[in-house]
This record gives C-alpha cells, structure tokens and sequence, in this order.
C-alpha cells in the first residue's frame, strides 16, 4: 500500500471457480477477532471444517507464542492469516517467516495473508511469508480501513461517547465492510484462481472522518462529532487511556502516515471476486446505529 502501489488483483472479472474440496479443514487466526469470526463463520457455513484459532480457544492460538503455531497447523488444508497488531509492526516479517515455513512444512496448501492497503512495511512482511511457504498457493487481500472500527474497534468508545477523535485531518478513506471483507477471504479460500494474486479491496467511495461522524451521528439520532489531532496529539491521547508509550507513537505515526491521502482512491477488488458492489458506509451506519435513537 505505498503511494505508487499496483493493483495487482484478478482482471478476468470473475470469481474464481469453485474448489472441489468442500470438505477441507481450514484454519482461522485471530478467529475471535473483526474478520477471523466472520471467515469463520461463513467457512463453518460452507461445510468446511474450522479450527478457530485463539488464545482462549479449541485451537490454542497465540501470534506471541510461536509453540502454537504448528500443531494449529498440523494437518490443515488452508490457513486465513490475521497477523495481530499488524503486518507493519515491528516482529512481523520474522513471524511471516516462521509461520510460512511451518505451514509448507504441515502440508498446508492454500493461505490467505490480510494486509494493510498502502503500507510498505505490511509489504515486506508478505514477502517473508510469500517466500517461506513456497509451494504453498498464497493471495494476499490488502484492505482499507474496516467501517467497524467505528463501532467494535479502536474507535467505537469514542464513537459511543459522540466523539471521534483521529490524527486525519480532512482526508476521505473508502472504507471496506468487514462483512465484504470475509466474503472476499472465503472466496479466495474455497475458490480456485487466486494463488499467486493480490486483491486490493475497498469500500465503494471515499469518506471523511466528518462524514463518518455524519453518518453515524444521522443513523442514530445523537451527535457525533469528528475532533482531528495531529499524530502526536494522538499518542498523548492514546497513553492517557493506558496504553503503554511506544505502542501509542507507532500506533498514532502508522494511523497518520496512511491517512495522508495516497490511499484516497477506490479498487473494483470486491466487484471482481464476488460480482457485486462493496456496502457502502452510509448503509453500514444505518444497519449498526439505526436502532440506536432514544
């Protein structure tokens, strides 16, 4: 996801035809988080057999601990790749490294890496993995920001609270739904003609941080207002509710540095893999907060 990034996604505009194994055995890290329980869901849904891997699970499941990385591993057909905080965080390319070998090792045969849209660091982390697991069918779905960060992420509090505050100044980002995002990961799993491919999905067109707290604000019925800060605002706010200082200036300098308007632009990723239109955010808001007003 840099400035001059390709999109590299499918270009036949068609879904990929669909694998024979139904009944594969797939599993799923991050499984308890924003999209590993929806992939884990619509998996279970497809009659795949779900190792839903988490730290408080049946597949013990930790990124910190890589001790569990193998026997979650150990005779699966396919792996969805959540990697926790993000593939830009410092540790990341070397737990690519390792995970990818482990996998090709156990006889994985398909992985789907979820990576971030515009973040070189996120690119080299996919290398790691893309390398370690040769022979393993990898595609890569680099995605914008999720619309449920407003509402079950990092910003839902605040969002709660009527104030969302966020280092973006003015800059629009097309927000992906974590709903078409799962769909898209299942696809690439389940699905033939995806190995090898990078899928560069949004939503359907750029929304600022004020329209965000618009939309929410009008969906239910209670202000909500946009309060821009710079990144070293950001981490000040963010050490103030606990968070230790390193992780909130690299947590705050990441957030700013991809919301400084190269990743402003749409993709027709979810379009081309799923043959229909991405949620836009104003009906996201709508389901999530319409119910909301008093």
């Amino acid at each position: 996801m840099t400035t001059n990034t390709r999109n590299t996604q499918s270009t036949d505009g068609t879904q990929g035809a669909r694998s024979a194994r139904s009944t594969q055995t797939i599993l799923v890290t991050s499984a308890s988080g924003k999209t590993g329980r929806r992939v884990a869901e619509r998996l279970g849904a497809r009659g795949a057999t779900v190792r839903a891997g988490s730290r408080t699970g049946t597949t013990p499941f930790d990124w910190e601990s890589p001790a569990t990385w193998g026997p979650a591993l150990r005779g699966a057909d396919a792996a969805y790749v959540a990697y926790y905080p993000d593939l830009a965080a410092p540790g990341a390319v070397e737990a690519m490294r390792t995970f990818g070998r482990l996998a090709a090792e156990s006889g994985v045969r398909r992985v789907t890496l979820l990576s971030g849209r515009g973040e070189p660091e996120a690119v080299v982390a996919e290398e790691a993995l893309r390398e370690a697991a040769a022979g393993v069918e990898l595609t890569v779905v680099r995605a914008s920001f999720f619309a449920q960060n407003f509402s079950e992420g990092l910003l839902a509090e605040g969002v709660a609270e009527g104030a969302l505050v966020f280092p973006a100044g003015d800059t629009a980002e097309p927000f992906i739904d974590a709903d078409d995002l799962a769909d898209v990961v299942v696809e690439t799993l389940t699905a033939d003609g995806h190995a090898g491919r990078v899928h560069e999905v949004t939503g359907p067109r750029p929304v600022s941080f004020a329209e965000v707290a618009a939309e929410v604000s009008r969906a239910s019925g209670r202000p909500v207002f946009y309060q821009a800060m710079s990144a070293t605002e950001y981490a000040g706010f963010l050490t103030g509710f606990g968070l230790p200082e390193p992780e909130a200036e690299w947590l705050a300098a990441l957030f700013a540095s991809l919301l400084d308007g190269h990743n402003a632009s749409t993709t027709d990723g979810v379009k081309r893999i799923l043959g229909r239109e991405p949620r836009a955010f104003a009906a996201f808001a709508t389901e999530t907060w319409g119910g909301a007003a008093t």
